[in-house]
């Protein structure tokens, strides 16, 4: 028997500004490469006497989210103390907002065209709030005692609640990743679930029984495996005449759901107003549209740009947009090919750069950066080939060589070209006598081949036969001509 599946998220996502949400320290997110305790004030670690003052740019940074996700702006909002005890948590409560938000009453489109799913679907946004990060457990294994790195402590977050829209795990996928690449062009979070700036507990609930709530899943992989385990668990439970009556918290160990605790379990966090904070009050109708003219274009019509404007697919936009440093280097390489040097001719630079350039550094174990191979030095390469100087099996493999050898990026490509012995055949008369020879060795070479061609219909083996016309010609003329010639003399 099948039961509807009601998904709803709670994110907390880490707000790189310069300083921390109630002191003034430094605000470093990549806590895992930072010393434990160096970002540290006397706030922090809550020392008597010390008290919180509210850093403006998170407000700003958190207003850029509201707007992005189309909520409604709140003209005041409020404090809470949120009481618990714990080793990280210094103060013995977290400042947070959990009655009077920022903002609330959102949504996010996801949509069949640029999210990949069967239809548009609408999620709703319950609220957007600030609050303060915890400290830090560090476990060490020798004694089982636990020291603790208040870095993390008071970094800024925001945490964004949304309904229980969510009707299948594709669609939770979908929206992490959309909310994870909203943040980046927002440049308000680095956007990584792996470094735990973006924290996603779920709440996972069927037909009208009571939510569970999973919680501490480190990546999107994760969180929809632990979804699909846990809708399975409340089928086979409610299947097999047991209910779900009590709200709890679950773990995940990438295999299963356990339980953490009960609602009779749960603390009583004993919420009151921020006597030390004020109220946050905004002046929406002065703020808000100058505000709206700071933000970046959607990644939607950022998406709808490239794919019109510089006819780029679907995946390739995708594979951009994932990447801005790349983004900006595919823009400004555009530029340089098509209006300084107008090369007309020439295939869109986009397959060269994401799936050669970056195979190459793949290959070489290397992160892409403008200082590899300058888009000047990289335009100079694809002129190369759009001349006919080289063909684009010989680009290739001078592409490997500038990558893996910097030094001779100094050195002229036409040079380059000349000392590998990579010109391409481009004499009509001359190309024409060779395929013709090459060919010929080719066939004559491959008997066995040939019959299986011939005789067998293996018409797919003719490739193995184009390979050694490539090799024959040390890549000096262009497969496709071999091609043509091979099917005329075997098949015609």
């Amino acid at each position: 028997m099948s039961h509807q599946l009601k998904v709803g998220l709670e994110i907390h996502t880490q707000l790189k500004t310069a300083r921390k949400l109630f002191s003034l320290s430094h605000n470093n997110t990549s806590i895992l490469l930072t010393k434990p305790n160096s970002q540290v004030s006397f706030f922090d670690v809550s020392l008597p006497g010390t008290q919180p003052r509210l850093n403006p740019q998170v407000v700003l940074y958190a207003l850029k989210c509201a707007i992005a996700m189309n909520c409604r702006i709140n003209a005041v909002s409020r404090f809470d103390r949120k009481h618990y005890f714990y080793g990280d948590q210094p103060l013995g409560y977290q400042i947070t907002q959990r009655y009077h938000a920022l903002a609330n009453e959102g949504k996010v489109v996801l949509s069949k065209k640029y999210d990949g799913l069967p239809h548009d679907t609408t999620i709703g946004i319950e609220q957007i709030q600030i609050e303060q990060d915890t400290g830090r457990s560090l476990y060490k294994l020798g004694d089982g005692s636990t020291d603790v790195d208040f870095n993390r402590s008071n970094i800024p977050l925001i945490e964004m609640v949304t309904k229980p829209d969510f009707e299948d795990v594709e669609q939770v996928r979908s929206f992490i990743k959309k909310y994870s690449r909203m943040l980046q062009n927002l440049d308000v979070c680095t956007g990584e679930l792996d470094t735990g700036a973006i924290r996603v507990d779920v709440n996972v609930s069927i037909d009208k029984y009571p939510r569970i709530e999973l919680k501490n899943i480190p990546t999107t992989s994760a969180i929809v495996n632990a979804i699909r385990y846990e809708y399975k668990r409340q089928c086979d439970v409610v299947n097999e005449g047991g209910s779900i009556r009590d709200v709890e918290t679950r773990g995940w160990d990438g295999k299963r759901t356990y339980r953490l605790r009960s609602k009779e379990d749960s603390i009583d966090y004993r919420y009151m107003p921020d006597p030390e904070l004020p109220a946050l009050k905004l002046d929406i109708a002065d703020i808000l549209p100058k505000l709206k003219k700071t933000l970046p274009l959607s990644v939607e019509r950022k998406m709808d740009k490239l794919m019109t404007q510089y006819g780029l697919k679907l995946r390739d936009a995708n594979i951009l947009l994932n990447d801005p440093i790349l983004l900006r280097y595919y823009l400004d390489l555009y530029d340089e090919v098509y209006s300084k040097r107008s090369l007309h001719n020439m295939d869109n630079p986009i397959n060269w750069l994401v799936h050669d350039f970056m195979g190459c550094l793949s290959k070489s174990n290397l992160k892409f950066s403008y200082n590899i191979l300058s888009v000047k030095e990289f335009a100079e390469f694809l002129e190369l080939i759009d001349n006919g100087t080289v063909t684009k099996q010989n680009a290739k493999l001078l592409l490997m060589h500038l990558v893996n050898n910097r030094n001779d990026q100094k050195v002229p490509l036409t040079k380059l070209v000349n000392d590998f012995n990579m010109n391409s055949v481009n004499d009509d008369e001359s190309q024409d006598k060779l395929i013709e020879e090459i060919c010929n060795k080719v066939i004559n070479g491959n008997s066995k081949v040939l019959k299986d061609i011939v005789e067998r219909g293996k018409q797919s083996k003719i490739n193995y036969l184009i390979g050694q016309c490539m090799r024959a010609c040390r890549g000096r003329i262009e497969a496709p001509k071999f091609e043509k010639q091979l099917k005329r003399k075997i098949l015609e």
